[in-house]
């Protein structure tokens, strides 16, 4: 297989951590061990968790310098603080590299996370939709040249608006409009679920939902669909009903960037705004970014002081490094063997009996349904990161165990990718999946009644699949020639 680990030099990244290990250890020792020990637990982890990744060293450094003491409220050229001009250097690099990354006509780097991301996108089609008409239809050019009674009417109109997304439980985001987060008090919100007998989305029925609510915004996107999306339908389902189409790929960010997603299945030229983390798939800072069409990019813009308070410019320019190495030859390979390494593990799961949701896969993520070997998503979860597997429960379409419990577990490929692991290791990973979730048992509760939470593995089988899982991982190390001491 292709080399699709991110390179350095491991002698001049090693005495560059040793020696920031170093100063910190004088201030706070305990953080620097800390730090250290971080390092050889994922260096000891069998991770399968769908949204983790590992950025390189250059991205790691990055966010470590004097970017971090700066305030750059505003935009590039056009900051309410003085002196921003080596922050307008580092975001314009960043946005510069987004947009040639994904081929989108604008980007916006500034959000601090995937929430804040989707808050810009949302409060932009407000902007666009709501405020920009009222005012034009009072004769005002911002909204402190309104009246009281005009205001009070803008503000009415602003929060009576609604959203059309995926449902949690075919795979949907919390941030799609639920009410437990901000998108869910900000709008009224429906859902769009998938097909019961097969899992997988009915673009017709997402229609027809849409044309009986007429949203403002229709969401698409996902944190736990095992498929790919057809964008260009969604679009068409946007425009029959007058709704913006915002994709949030936070998860499947890599995929586009390495062009395994194009054509229909590419967000970025069928939606209006797209929405992003820079991490997960994309192996990057941890962080956020908006692509925007130009009718929405001037709103976008406006995100600071909108919704945003000051950027973050050391990880702006992680995201300028991150961007940058998503755009060399070696990233595309790496995007392809997520996809190719989750098709494995798929395959492996299944020929040995598992139950995946919809079948199998088309991306980075494998959801397997647990009810099967008598287990909430929860126990199997537990029961896995005592046999050195770490992975996270995950709600499946119509779960019976609700969204704490599940009856599913959410598996990912992106950071053992990154790692190096191909075909035959995820299947070696498959089997001691199988093999524990087999050997695993729900113990009672006091009245007797199985325990939704607890669990016996049997006999020494956990300390047996840690060491096999060390193994695994031992063939493959993380920051190979990396050494803190």
């Amino acid at each position: 297989m292709t080399d699709v680990t991110p390179s350095f030099d491991a002698a001049t990244a090693s005495a560059a951590y040793r020696s920031a290990l170093q100063v910190i250890a004088e201030v706070e020792p305990r953080v620097a061990e800390a730090i250290g020990a971080e390092l050889a637990d994922q260096r000891d982890s069998l991770k399968l968790i769908a949204s983790e990744n590992y950025a390189s060293p250059a991205v790691l450094l990055t966010m470590g310098n004097w970017f971090s003491d700066k305030y750059a409220e505003g935009t590039v050229g056009h900051r309410f603080y003085a002196g921003c001009q080596n922050v307008d250097t580092v975001e314009a690099l960043a946005a510069e590299h987004a947009r040639e990354l994904f081929g989108a006509p604008y980007a916006y780097v500034q959000p601090h996370s995937g929430i804040d991301a989707n808050l810009v996108a949302f409060w932009a089609v407000l902007a666009q939709r709501v405020e920009a008409p009222a005012l034009q239809a009072a004769g005002a050019r911002h909204v402190n040249d309104l009246t009281d009674e005009d205001w009070a009417a803008l503000r009415h109109a602003l929060g009576d608006q609604r959203m059309l997304g995926m449902s949690l439980d075919a795979g949907g985001h919390l941030t799609h409009g639920f009410r437990p987060n901000i998108s869910g008090k900000m709008f009224a919100q429906s859902s769009y679920g998938t097909d019961p007998a097969t899992g997988l989305l009915d673009y017709d029925a997402v229609a027809a939902r849409a044309r009986e609510f007429r949203p403002l915004i229709l969401m698409a996107g996902y944190s736990a669909y095992p498929r790919k999306v057809d964008f260009a339908r969604m679009r068409e389902i946007a425009d029959e009903v007058g709704a913006t189409l915002i994709v949030d790929m936070s998860h499947f960010a890599g995929l586009v960037a390495g062009k395994v997603f194009t054509g229909d299945f590419d967000p970025v030229p069928h939606a209006h705004v797209v929405t992003s983390t820079s991490h997960k798939s994309l192996r990057g800072p941890r962080g956020g970014f908006v692509l925007a069409q130009p009718e929405y990019a001037d709103a976008v813009d406006r995100g600071c002081p909108m919704v945003l308070g000051g950027p973050l410019p050391h990880v702006m320019a992680a995201k300028a490094v991150a961007f940058a190495e998503a755009r060399r030859p070696q990233f595309t390979a790496y995007a392809q063997a997520v996809v190719d390494n989750a098709v494995s593990l798929a395959d492996g799961l299944t020929r040995r009996g598992a139950r995946l949701v919809t079948g199998g896969t088309e991306n980075h993520i494998v959801l397997l349904d647990v009810s099967g070997y008598g287990l909430t998503g929860r126990q199997a979860e537990s029961a896995l990161l005592d046999a050195g597997i770490v992975t996270n429960r995950n709600a499946i379409p119509a779960d019976a165990n609700g969204a704490w419990y599940t009856s599913g577990v959410r598996l990912g490929t992106p950071a053992l990718t990154t790692r190096g692991f191909g075909a035959a290791e995820f299947d070696r990973t498959a089997e001691l999946i199988v093999d524990v979730l087999s050997n695993t048992t729900p113990t009672s509760t006091r009245d007797g009644s199985p325990s939704k939470a607890k669990y016996v593995v049997d006999g020494g089988l956990a300390d047996k699949t840690r060491a096999a899982a060390a193994e695994l991982v031992a063939t493959h190390p993380l920051y190979p020639g990396l050494e803190l001491s």
